[in-house]
């Protein structure tokens, strides 16, 4: 009996988050503005309607919890001027080969700002 309720729990138990880190080097002359944007939900990082911040020539990273195995993309653009983008955007919506990876649990990606 304890055995039935045991393995009834383990099928019905929630999938459990990663945690894993994107690491982000700024290499512009100008402060970036950056989202992160699943591909498998309506989930976005930080969420909120606030942005992860990174000042000029700086390095940041930053802590997500997502899906194992969930789709990433990243938007960028320059802080006062978001017609300066790069990734999907600020909006999620530019077409993007290099800018999307896959959630792996205790992981980094590493996203480049070049001018």
């Amino acid at each position: 009996m304890i055995r039935a309720l045991l393995a009834a729990l383990l099928l019905t138990a929630p999938a459990f988050a990663a945690d894993m880190s994107v690491f982000v080097r700024n290499q512009r002359s100008d402060g970036v503005a950056l989202e992160l944007f699943s591909r498998d939900s309506e989930k976005v990082w930080p969420g909120g309607d606030k942005v992860f911040f990174i000042r000029p020539q700086a390095r940041k990273s930053v802590p997500i919890s997502c899906e194992p195995g969930e789709h990433i993309c990243w938007g960028a653009w320059v802080v006062g001027n978001d017609s300066v983008t790069a990734g999907v955007g600020p909006d999620n919506d530019q077409p993007c080969d290099t800018c999307c990876f896959i959630c792996v649990e205790h992981s980094t990606e590493t996203v480049d700002l070049a001018e």
